[in-house]
């Protein structure tokens, strides 16, 4: 590639504008399977993960934790009573109860959490799921639009394409491949220029932006692997384990059940 000096008649030669340019595209290319990568993890892989978990595990796990809960508000209620009695106070217990609704509220707000984690594994399991041709032509199409319109790629997109990119991250986050497929019949991905005109110093800011880019992507997905719930994937698909550990819990389960009953007799007995 070559430019004319405005001020002589001297030719400029640009050896690196095709690399730039080439690097450009490579890493724009790169950047668009991270993002497909990444949002996959977000919005399928680690939620199909969780519904495995929850339909197998999460009801036991939730037993375990509200008699775990309940033990620990009876055990305190045992230390409000013997205080009252200490002071030779009279024991009004709808007075203890409203203490313990206030100091126990965070418990009951994560058992709250786990119905909520629950109703929506119920509600994934009941949703129709994609063919595996579908799910491949879901995740190209996908692709095909965030390189095509994903705001980091394209910083100068109007606000009518930046709305239509978010539609399609819901449209692939339900598994709406007809909705892809519409909103892909609208798009086409923007060419980088073909001359040097605009300068290679742009494109050599371009390609610093887009790897600063990539790095922040590749951080967030090694991120995303280390959290509940991708880090329970090899349970879910493994059936010794899931049984193994439904064994734990159940044992759990009645060692909890035996100290419930425990802290029960004993807030009968200083009550009686």
């Amino acid at each position: 590639m070559e430019k004319n000096a405005p001020d002589s008649g001297t030719i400029i030669l640009y050896p690196d504008f095709e690399k730039l340019k080439a690097d450009v595209e490579k890493l724009r290319t790169e950047l668009s399977m991270l993002v497909l990568e990444r949002d996959d993890l977000i919005y399928h892989e680690c939620r199909n993960i969780e519904t495995a978990y929850m339909l197998s595990i999460g009801g036991l796990e939730y037993k375990a934790y509200e008699i775990e809960c309940a033990i620990l508000r009876l055990k305190r209620k045992i230390e409000l009573i013997q205080a009252k009695k200490n002071r030779q106070e009279k024991v009004i217990l709808s007075r203890i109860e409203e203490v313990l609704d206030a100091e126990f509220a965070e418990y009951q707000a994560k058992l709250n959490a786990q119905v909520e984690k629950m109703n929506a594994a119920l509600e994934r399991n009941r949703c129709e799921s994609l063919t595996e041709d579908e799910g491949r032509e879901l995740k190209k199409l996908y692709r095909t639009i965030v390189k095509a319109l994903h705001p980091d790629l394209h910083p100068d997109l109007s606000a009518s394409k930046i709305q239509l990119f978010h539609n399609a991250v819901e449209a692939y986050e339900r598994g709406d491949l007809d909705g892809l497929r519409a909103i892909g019949a609208m798009v086409a991905e923007p060419e980088l220029p073909d001359t040097a005109s605009e300068g290679v110093a742009s494109f050599m800011k371009e390609r610093e932006r887009l790897t600063k880019l990539l790095e922040g992507v590749k951080r967030r997905i090694a991120e995303i692997k280390s959290e509940y719930p991708y880090t329970m994937k090899s349970l879910v698909q493994d059936p010794q384990k899931i049984e193994e550990r439904k064994a734990e819990l159940k044992e759990t389960i009645e060692q909890f059940n035996g100290l419930l009953a425990t802290y029960k007799a004993r807030i009968a007995e200083m009550l009686g």
